[in-house]
This record gives C-alpha cells, structure tokens and sequence, in this order.
C-alpha cells in the first residue's frame, strides 16, 4: 500500500513529507493507522547527527492507533483494538525482559537503523529501502510494526492522548519513580521541562517529594512545571543549588533527574554539585554517543557516596506499566491532556518540530487525517 510519511533523507535538511510503499504484516507483525504521535526531542536527533542512524529514516516513535490487520502468529492484539506502540520492544523472553528490565530488550538494538526482526524493511522508496523510527515511524499514515511493539489499551482513552504514553510519559514518570526511587520527604531537581521532565515532576510528586525543584530558562516551561506538581522553581542550575541548600538547610537535593534535550559536561556537574552525600544523579538526556560528557570528582563520588546512573525509557516495562499508567490518568492522579500544548497536522511536522526546539510547546501532538 501507499503511505504519506515524514522523511529525514540528510544530516542538516528539513524533513520532507513523500510517499512511500508499506509492506503488509508479516507472521508476527502488525498493520496499525495511526490516529496521533508525540513530537520528540529524539526525533531531531537523526537530522541533527546526534545519533547514528539510518538515512534515509520515517521518523515518530511516539504514537498510538487502530490495529488495521494482524500477521498470522500474532497474539497480541487483533483488528479494531486500539493500541500505544512503544519506543522500545519488548520480546518478553530475552535475558533483559525475563528480568523485569524490558526496556534494555534485546531486540532494541536495531531501532536506530530501523528495521524489523530478519533485516525486514518495511517503508520503500526512490531511494531503496527506508528505516522506521525505533521500528515504528509514526510520522507516517500506516505503519508495519512488530508484535513486540504493540500494547493493548481501553477504548475509552483519547487515542492523541494516548500517543504519549510511546515515549515521553513513562520516561519521566520512571526516571523520577523507578530510576531516581524518589521517597517520601525527598527533595528532587528537574533539569529541562519538556515532555520527559513535565513527567518527572509529576513522578517526583506522586512518589512523595516534599519539594521539586524545576530547573528550565524559558518562562512558560518554569509555569508548566508548577502546573505539573514543581513546588518550586528556577530558571539556571546555580538558582536551582542555592534553592536547595535553603530548603534543605544546607544539605542538598536528594535526587537530581537530568531531562534536557542534548545534555553537555556542566549539566551533568551542576546535577552532581547539587545533591548532597549519598544523592542519586539520573541521567535521561542524551548527546552524541562519542561525546564523554561525564566529568566529575572520583573522590568526592566515593567519599560522599554519590551515585551517577543512566535510564532509558525511565525503567519502566511497557507490558505493565502503560495501562498502570493509564488507570492514573483515569483516577486523576497523572495528567496527561495538559501535556499537549499545540496539534499539527502531518504538512506542518516541520513547524512542530521547530515549536519543541524554540521552546513553545511541553509536548505538540501530530493528528493523522
């Protein structure tokens, strides 16, 4: 079939919308129209050449959707169910996820270069073969995706809402509730608030924080924050530090979660410098994988008994945490439509993707006709 998608073809150059072939569901895989998907700082990141990826790549790693048609040893799901696809695969099987650590999936290694399980790619054009976004690409009408992707969801739950539960939810929400293990009376810094750190804000809250402290320059990210539960904030790490050593009586933040777009060396060594002895730095953030980008103290982090640890997909394991997180958003206690600040349609992804960069949106949402 035909597909209208959105193609990153050259590190530096907009994206362009084309038309692409799909093909169908293999044995294990999955046809899905999508309804809604998040625009991601990770999206920018092939064009950018933040990450190695495949060029030419259909970019979206965040979106949700309606089953069109399943393979034949699909079991998942079935036509009509409504479902979230998510960033990262989940066999169930593999050493990671038979573990309860399903976002280190074995099958995630091959997200950046785009294709499905037995070297299949399933988006085709001019140009040859084309990858899919962490094996989805939602900026596209359709997609063909593997099983392992697929979550199940209720009916009932706004499909353009449901589009952020992909990536930018269970990120924030885990690094602050799974990764950070943020406890009652804590006090937590958020650096960066957009879609992943509205989230760990809301995690931080939820999990007990007696003070959260978002860290963003731009104004309307700062007022965002205290939407989302920040009960304090600031506009640099410096006012964030002394903002903790006042309300901790010198002492410092318990958990820094380090959320900004491309996270540099001071980002990383403010986060440090602000949490006191025996604190927990989690990082969220990428940069280019060459970039060493960590440069603090062995000494103080040994005598002081720090911690510095990474997260992906904020610990969380799709299989059970995507609906835990929705039955939240039912109860009241997770906010998820107040994320999405603006929609596009899939023309004006450029637009979209500019708004996240200049800071104008916590989350813009493209709605597929």
């Amino acid at each position: 079939m035909k597909t209208k998608s959105a193609v990153v073809f050259d590190i530096g150059q907009p994206v362009e919308i084309v038309e692409l072939n799909l093909e169908g569901p293999g044995h294990e895989e999955v046809l899905i129209r999508w309804a809604a998907s998040g625009i991601c700082h990770t999206d920018v990141h092939p064009g950018k050449g933040d990450l190695e990826t495949r060029m030419p790549m259909v970019l979206g790693h965040e979106g949700a959707g309606v089953v069109e048609e399943v393979g034949r040893a699909v079991s998942r799901v079935k036509p009509g169910d409504h479902v979230v696809c998510t960033s990262l695969p989940s066999c169930g099987t593999c050493r990671y996820c038979s573990t309860g650590q399903q976002a280190i999936c074995d099958m995630g290694a091959t997200i950046l270069q785009g294709y499905l399980p037995g070297n299949r790619y399933v988006f085709t054009g001019p140009r040859g073969n084309y990858g899919a976004m962490c094996m989805l690409g939602t900026f596209s009408e359709y997609s063909t995706v593997h099983q392992t992707s697929v979550i199940k969801i209720d009916d009932s739950i706004p499909l353009p809402t449901a589009a952020l539960m992909g990536c930018g939810v269970p990120t924030g929400w885990g690094s602050a509730v799974n990764a950070a293990d943020v406890r009652a009376g804590e006090t937590v810094i958020v650096y960066g608030i957009g879609g992943i750190g509205a989230n760990a804000v809301q995690g931080a809250r939820f999990a007990g924080a007696q003070y959260v402290i978002a860290v963003d320059p731009i104004p309307n990210k700062r007022t965002a924050a205290e939407e989302f539960g920040a009960t304090h904030v600031a506009a640099s790490a410096d006012e964030a530090h002394s903002l903790a050593q006042q309300l901790t009586r010198g002492v410092g933040a318990d958990k820094a979660i380090v959320t900004i777009g491309i996270v540099g060396e001071t980002d990383i060594s403010n986060a440090f410098s602000a949490i006191a002895k025996g604190g927990t730095v989690v990082v969220t953030g990428l940069n280019q994988i060459s970039n060493l980008n960590i440069h603090v103290s062995g000494t103080e982090l040994a005598l002081f008994k720090k911690t510095i640890k990474g997260t992906l997909w904020g610990d969380c394991n799709p299989t059970t945490d995507i609906n835990r997180l929705f039955d939240l958003y039912q109860t009241g206690d997770l906010k998820l439509d107040e994320l999405i600040t603006k929609t596009y349609t899939l023309d004006e992804v450029n637009t979209g993707i500019e708004d996240m960069l200049n800071g104008n949106n916590i989350r813009g949402v493209i709605l597929h006709e």
